[in-house]
């Protein structure tokens, strides 16, 4: 597995939603490669944080910006 292929895969890792053989291919390159370790543990890290956060705790400016970054997100990844 790639490291490109395994970002591609983090969510559904994350989500426990990967097939049995992705998983073990998954886990193996994350045995060997320091940089999709380090990746994987800051995706963590970010959904850990960002589940803290209320919307209503955040500034009415900050709010408007973070929907209008990903309003369009799907279409743009597309």
């Amino acid at each position: 597995m790639s490291c490109k292929e395994l970002v591609e895969l983090v969510t559904d890792y994350l989500d426990e939603a990967l097939p049995a053989s992705e998983r073990d291919r998954f886990e193996a390159h994350m045995s060997n490669c320091v940089g999709c370790t380090d990746y994987l543990e800051q995706i963590r890290l970010t959904l850990r944080v960002s589940r803290k956060i209320e919307e209503e705790s955040l500034d009415t400016e900050v709010r408007e910006g973070l929907l209008e970054a990903f309003r369009d997100w799907k279409s743009r990844s597309a």
